[in-house]
């Protein structure tokens, strides 16, 4: 018995073998199928879309599926040289295994083929698996394509779909599959734009604290270009009465305020609300004061009673 097929895959064995059923017979835009002797590796052919740089194009690839499929989703590889995607290498889709995040158990190998061939024209952009050849390049690269076979399952891309009829739709038609296609995307074009919007956010973010720390720093200067300023004028003021006599003049109130300026502390000094400062220093000499008298009159009361006793003594001692 093969480990492959046990009670842990029941459910993705069922899954895997009525999408095999589904997709037996090619159709003139794609067909997919499982080696014979792995159910979990998947072997696909579909036609460049029409209206574009693949128009005439098959293109042959691999899909690998994890054991717990459909909860997770499969890996997609292209084996196809094509000029949009790396030949060989996972390619970067939300309906891919780049993604676990964002994959749906509805959604099937049908919906990654339609995936595939609605996402051909698109642009990489940077994403993984992605290319962005020329319309040339992947124009003589659609030409060569009918002329691949693979040695895994032997299928030749000029035989490996139905030929395009007159009177054939120029996309799949399938509605379900198409509607779900639709809900997949390029993962990477998602989190770049997120990660613009978030470089964007930290640029703006940088930019205000610039922006504070350049207007605190213009105050400060400010304040010190002032302050140096006002003590010149205040230091040069006695020494422009030098003709007259030698009494120093008194200081202007504007002078009185520089100095004050000067003399205090360049940052603000926080002190403590009402309710958490200290009991003021009278309070303490007042408890001193009073524990003073307390003990004065203790000792006094004490003296008191030894004098007390020795005249009551001296009295019975008389008698």
């Amino acid at each position: 018995s093969d480990s492959t097929y046990d009670l842990r895959n029941h459910v993705s064995v069922k899954r895997l073998m009525k999408e095999a059923a589904e997709l037996r017979d090619p159709t003139e835009h794609y067909h997919a199928q499982p080696l014979e002797d792995n159910l979990f590796e998947w072997h696909f052919s579909v036609r460049g879309p029409p209206d574009s740089d693949f128009d005439g194009g098959v293109y042959h690839g691999r899909i690998v599926l994890p054991p717990e499929y459909p909860m997770k989703p499969p890996s997609i590889i292209l084996l196809t040289p094509n000029g949009r995607f790396e030949v060989g290498k996972k390619i970067c889709l939300s309906i891919s295994g780049h993604h676990p995040e964002t994959w749906q158990p509805s959604w099937s190998i049908r919906t990654a083929l339609i995936a595939i061939i609605g996402f051909m024209p698109t642009k990489g952009e940077g994403a993984i698996g992605s290319l962005d050849y020329t319309p040339e390049e992947r124009r003589a690269l659609a030409k060569k394509s009918l002329d691949f076979c693979c040695d895994a399952c032997s299928s030749c891309m000029r035989s490996a779909l139905l030929a395009l009829s007159p009177d054939s739709v120029p996309r799949p038609v399938d509605p379900q599959a198409h509607r779900l296609a639709q809900q997949i995307n390029f993962k990477a074009d998602s989190s770049s734009s997120a990660a613009d919007s978030g470089s964007s956010a930290a640029a703006a973010a940088a930019a205000a604290s610039s922006n504070s720390e350049s207007s605190a720093t213009a105050e400060r200067d400010t304040e010190d270009t002032a302050s140096a300023e006002q003590t010149e004028s205040s230091s040069v003021a006695p020494q422009t009465s030098s003709e007259g006599p030698s009494v120093p003049a008194a200081p202007s109130p504007r002078q009185r305020r520089s100095q004050n300026q000067i003399q205090s502390p360049r940052y603000p000094v926080f002190t403590a609300s009402p309710a958490a400062q200290l009991p003021p220093q009278d309070a303490g000499h007042t408890g001193l004061a009073v524990l003073i008298v307390l003990l004065t009159l203790a000792l006094a009361a004490l003296i008191f009673r030894r004098i007390y006793l020795a005249h009551e003594y001296k009295f019975d001692y008389e008698l």
